[in-house]
């Protein structure tokens, strides 16, 4: 057995290292400052557990409240909506909104209300170069007001209706459905065509027959506030008007001077018709029973200067079986005869191009021959100047005529004088008369002759009138000084408004002005010699002449100076071009002298006396016979 000894080695291994265990222990003692710091660290965590603990009783307590105030909501929306609570109940419950776009129409459709809230038309702008809106800031609203089984009455603008923004082919379709489940409904449709202005536009429904009451009237309301759009707003607003067509196609319109309204049965469509702009909702069935009112909202033009008329459509919808079926049409756009004529739905009539005759020239003449020459020339000033050009060519027969009649009363005027002087007096009327009636006819002269081709002329002139104001093309088109042909020009504003006159001096009526006075002196000249001489107790038309050849020059100056600059410009080339013709005709073409000598020829030949003449002077005889009796009886 091996003896144990004391190992040196080992004993100084263990006091080594029970040193570094005493050195490792005081040295990682923490300090006083670390110890608070310490402290403060678990204090901190502490908190936040706490805080956290509280924040999530917070949120469970929210959603607690949230869910709360939604059944206290719905409860709410179900005491005032009935079965219509379950729209207000779904996403779309909220003001967002859907486009509806094509390169000329831009529609923004809202949920609330499923109705157009915004029409901007692409390609035009306001006088005053803004985008130009037809319905914009709450000026339209449309709203269908129906009851329901629990004798409630609802009103669809103050409804949520969920948007569904599909495709047709090229075509937007936007269905809006106002729910009562998911698959009852009444639906509001929507179809944009690429470069249309006609919206198709339906009201339908489904499954709505257990919710709506029947026996109580759904009324349909459209009103629309119309817009500013152009320089004058009185101007504008003489050409603001709204129309309507009747079941047989016949158009008519309420006043635009003053506030108007009317209750016509089976109205086909009605359109908010501006001046060079209309919004018209067009129906398959009609409208029956339908109140449509205008009121003018321009009384002050200084201030009154945001609006022109306001609008309103009220009708009943009829249901079927208990529910909605309409088929419409929205037309938000121009008033461009070569756009509305292409559908058949005669909307194309509210343009006012005169009625009868008047219209007939415009459509027929006037609109033809204007295109054709926009076809090839730019500038419009320029088609006015040569469109009038061709009208005075057309009509310069009719002035020929009316000039050759003129010389030839003139020729046979000192025989007339010559009768007035041989039976004078009161008492010689009648015969005075019927003897330079058959010296007229001897000679083959007819005052009416003159009459008769100034008469032709006047359907040309009442149908210019019309076609210029109403010419969407001449719409901010330039010429000279005019900025925009379809309204006035101005070259200098006045610092004060004269009444009638306006608060600005436009050149286009003073030189149309001018021109009509140089107009109206030859033709006094011309007139003069048609007139028989002034027999007795006749009132003086010589007189009268003067007094016109003034006073139409200056009607043209005071009321034309508001009128569109386009019309102007036709008055005065016009009537340039007429002097002008006179004169060629007056010192070329007619000679005096040979028709004095043809006037001689006819006297001499026997001349067979008519049946209208002989009825006229048979009347005439018989009353100059009751004339002497009488005055044999005194």
């Amino acid at each position: 057995m091996e003896e144990k000894k004391f190992d040196f080695n080992s004993l100084i291994g263990f006091v080594l290292l029970g040193a570094i265990m005493l050195w490792w222990m005081y040295d990682n003692q923490p300090t006083p400052e670390e110890i608070k710091a310490d402290k403060n660290k678990n204090t901190e965590q502490v908190q936040e557990e706490v805080i956290k603990h509280e924040v999530n009783n917070s949120n469970v307590e929210s959603q607690i409240t949230v869910q709360k105030n939604d059944s206290i909501s719905l409860i709410k929306a179900q005491n005032q909506l009935g079965d219509f609570a379950y729209s207000a109940s779904l996403p779309s419950a909220t003001d967002n909104e859907t486009i509806l776009e094509n390169d000329v129409l831009k529609l923004v459709i809202s949920n609330k209300g499923g109705q157009i809230k915004e029409a901007l038309l692409k390609k035009f702008t306001t006088y005053d170069s803004l985008p130009l809106y037809l319905i914009k800031n709450h000026n339209a609203s449309f709203n269908i007001s129906f009851g329901t089984k629990d004798n409630r009455t609802l009103n669809t603008k103050d409804l949520f209706f969920e948007p569904t923004l599909s495709r047709s082919g090229e075509n937007q379709v936007l269905s809006m459905k106002l729910k009562v489940a998911d698959d009852k409904y009444l639906e509001y449709r929507y179809e944009m065509k690429p470069g249309e202005y006609m919206v198709d536009f339906n009201i339908q429904s489904q499954g709505l027959n257990s919710s709506l009451n029947t026996a109580q009237q759904v009324g349909l309301d459209w009103n629309l506030k119309g817009y500013r759009h152009e320089k004058s707003i009185t101007y504008e607003n003489q050409h603001t008007e709204l129309y309507y067509e009747k079941e047989d196609e016949k158009i008519d319109y309420l006043s635009m001077a003053s506030d108007d309204s009317a209750i016509e049965n089976d109205v086909n469509w009605v359109a908010f018709k501006q001046q060079f702009f209309s919004s018209i909702l067009i129906t398959e069935k009609g409208f029956d029973n339908a109140s449509l009112a205008s009121d003018n909202l321009v009384k002050d033009e200084e201030i009154d200067t945001v609006f022109t008329k306001e609008f309103y459509l009220k009708t009943p919808l009829l249901l079927e079986n208990g529910e909605f079926d309409y088929k419409m049409n929205w037309y938000i756009g121009p008033n461009d005869y070569q756009i509305l004529k292409k559908y058949d739905r005669n909307i194309k009539e509210v343009i006012n191009l005169g009625w009868g005759i008047f219209g007939f020239i415009n459509r027929t003449v006037f609109i033809p021959v204007f295109n054709f020459l926009k076809g090839f020339i730019g500038s419009y000033g320029l088609i006015i100047i040569l469109l009038t050009i061709i009208v005075r060519i057309f009509m310069s027969p009719l002035v020929y005529k009316s000039y050759l009649s003129s010389a030839k009363m003139k020729v046979l005027k000192p025989e007339m004088e010559e009768i007035n002087k041989r039976l004078p007096g009161k008492e010689n009327a009648m015969k005075r008369q019927q003897e330079t009636m058959a010296l007229q006819s001897k000679a083959g002269v007819s005052p009416l002759a003159g009459c008769i081709p100034a008469l032709l002329q006047m359907p040309v002139f009442f149908a210019l009138f019309r076609f210029f104001p109403s010419n969407i093309d001449l719409r901010q088109k330039s010429f000279l000084w005019a900025t925009d042909l379809s309204a006035y020009d101005s070259v200098y504003q006045l610092p004060f408004k004269i009444p009638l006159y306006g608060d600005h001096v436009s050149l286009f009526p003073i030189l149309a002005s001018i021109a009509i006075f140089f107009y109206m002196r030859m033709s006094q000249s011309q007139q003069m010699n048609m007139q028989q001489p002034t027999q007795e107790g006749m009132p003086d038309m010589q007189k009268m002449m003067k007094m016109m050849m003034y006073f139409s020059p200056i009607m043209m100056l005071v009321f034309f100076n508001m009128y569109a600059s386009s019309l102007s410009l036709y008055y005065f080339v016009s009537n340039l071009l007429t002097v002008t013709i006179m004169l060629i005709i007056k010192n070329y073409i007619i000679d005096e002298d040979k028709i004095h000598a043809k006037i001689q020829e006819n006297k001499k030949k026997p001349k067979k006396e008519g049946k209208f003449r002989k009825r006229l002077n048979d009347a005439m005889k018989q009353a100059q016979e009751q004339q002497a009796k009488q005055k044999r009886k005194k």
